[in-house]
């Protein structure tokens, strides 16, 4: 692979991404990629009967709040700040299910708040719907998953390096990745570990356990760049 090759793959790697969310408090140091996200919320959506998820999208809920304390944890190169969320939907309604649209805009939201605390760990504070479509037959076919993006491969991951076979021992933990560079970025004031979460695990929980594992004086950031798909509930029982 030549040097330009290269490059592109990891700015397709790190576009395939999406923005990066932070993930629990201040306290927490961990961010979640928005592909992973939305993978989660649609799939919670799509299990609601009635719904057809369209777009999402997930911001600050305050952007334009006057900056609050800093956390101990560098943020990922682009990376929005701790802070509370916003969650910002599409969806159409399907017919045949025979419930009022206004029952059915609430058991959508209640749906997405349950999947962003059991499921993920992300502080939504803010759930907006927006109708799209009203639809007399079933919903369209779900579109394929996006499939995981270059440099994600457990293949490319050094598990010689200490830290990163304790990160990858950790319960929850699927693989490593590599999508903004090592699994195991060292920087001069604190670590970067990237994963990958396992099925029916709460994506904050791995990666305390991950900042735990590896016994680090440096503070730990924690990025998950994939969430795997759980079982039917995405209400999941923290591990």
């Amino acid at each position: 692979m030549t040097t330009a090759e290269g490059w592109a793959t990891t700015v397709r790697s790190r576009l395939s991404l999406g923005r990066l969310l932070p993930l629990g408090g201040l306290a927490d140091g961990t961010w979640l990629a928005e592909r992973a996200a939305d993978g989660v919320l649609r799939g919670a959506a799509r299990r609601v009967p009635g719904v057809s998820p369209g777009r999402l999208r997930i911001d600050l809920a305050e952007p334009d709040a006057a900056p609050g304390p800093v956390s101990p944890f560098p943020r990922p190169p682009g990376a929005l700040p701790p802070g509370p969320l916003r969650l910002s939907a599409d969806f159409a309604a399907t017919g045949g299910v025979g419930v009022p649209l206004p029952e059915l805009a609430a058991g959508l939201r209640t749906a997405l708040f349950a999947a962003c605390e059991e499921r993920l760990g992300l502080v939504v504070t803010e759930v907006d719907l927006r109708v799209t479509a009203l639809l007399d037959g079933p919903a369209p076919a779900p579109e394929a998953e996006p499939s995981a993006a270059p440099g994600e491969e457990a293949g490319a991951v050094d598990l010689s390096d200490p830290v990163a076979a304790a990160a990858a021992a950790v319960p929850g933990v699927r693989r490593l990745t590599t999508v903004l560079g090592p699994s195991v970025h060292r920087a001069a004031d604190h670590l970067r570990i990237e994963v990958a979460t396992a099925p029916d695990h709460r994506a904050l929980d791995v990666a305390r356990a991950v900042r735990a594992a590896t016994g680090a004086a440096a503070p730990v950031t924690v990025l998950i760049t994939d969430v795997a798909a759980g079982g039917d509930d995405p209400s999941m029982p923290a591990p």
